[in-house]
């Protein structure tokens, strides 16, 4: 005898296998889960996202970006609230990374170990960098992709510590590239510049140039600036030049990378260095 199947009962089956699975993530996350490492995010229009304490700026389309910094914990709290008031938790899992050890020697002992003299104006210098870096807006000129401003030797890695004339300073935040002095800088991704400053006691020449949602990319030791602040700059655009400006032992290009309070490395971003 064949069984008469009721439409409703085929219905109430389907709904009860449909959503015993839980509903799809509203959100993608894209990049390295590493120490260092920076992610681009996508989400709903609206949604207010904090990454553990930290609030996180989010555009009219949704995107946004995270990142962590050297000896970020092995772990982070990524929260998501939706424009319908629904909650969403993920726990991000970072890898740890084990980073080099640089000797330097032979630097001029006042640019080892500053004298009173120099601390004025490096309080003063540390404040405009810290207010370059401090804008916030949803801006998203990061989605623009990432190319190398300059190309040469790498000459200084991510997260390595230095030991100046014996002595162990904070580790190096940026990546170094070697190339001769005069070599042309150029706009590793669009931005807006909000640091032209042609000579800091650490720094020399130094230029910020803001991506949009709190990060920044740096250019440290130039002889040259070619932008001024305000100045709106496409990925590929000329911005200074090479130098050996601050304290250095020979001109290459400093680079790098903040978001918030995180130090990126921005070497994740961008393909290997070409030979």
């Amino acid at each position: 005898m064949n069984r008469i199947f009721n439409p409703i009962f085929l219905l109430l089956i389907f709904s009860t296998i449909l959503f015993s699975f839980p509903a799809f993530a509203n959100y993608t996350l894209d990049g390295r889960y590493v120490q260092g490492g920076l992610l681009i995010g996508k989400t709903l229009p609206g949604t207010l996202v904090k990454l553990d304490k930290l609030s996180i700026q989010v555009s009219d389309k949704g995107y946004f970006v995270i990142g962590f910094d050297r000896d970020h914990a092995a772990q982070s709290k990524l929260q998501l609230t939706y424009p319908d008031g629904r909650t969403e938790n993920k726990i991000i899992k970072i890898v740890k990374r084990e980073y080099n050890i640089q000797r330097i020697d032979n630097l001029p002992k006042r640019k080892v170990t500053p004298e009173k003299m120099d601390l004025v104006r490096i309080r003063k210098e540390s404040a405009l960098v810290k207010k370059a870096r401090d804008r916030d807006d949803a801006r998203t000129d990061y989605l623009s992709g990432w190319v190398w401003p300059v190309k040469g030797r790498i000459s200084g890695v991510y997260g390595s510590q230095r030991i100046l004339n014996g002595k162990p300073r904070r580790p190096h935040f940026g990546v170094d590239v070697a190339a001769p002095n005069g070599t042309l800088v150029r706009a590793p991704a669009d931005g807006i510049v909000t640091l032209a400053y042609t000579d800091m006691f650490f720094s020399g020449g130094t230029l910020i140039i803001d991506h949009g949602q709190h990060l920044s990319s740096s250019f440290l030791h130039l002889s040259e600036i070619l932008v001024k602040e305000g100045d709106r700059i496409q990925q590929g655009d000329p911005i200074a030049r090479v130098g050996a400006t601050g304290r250095v032992t020979g001109p290459h290009l400093d680079w790098r990378m903040n978001f918030h309070k995180f130090q990126i490395d921005p070497q994740l971003l961008v393909p290997p260095m070409e030979e």
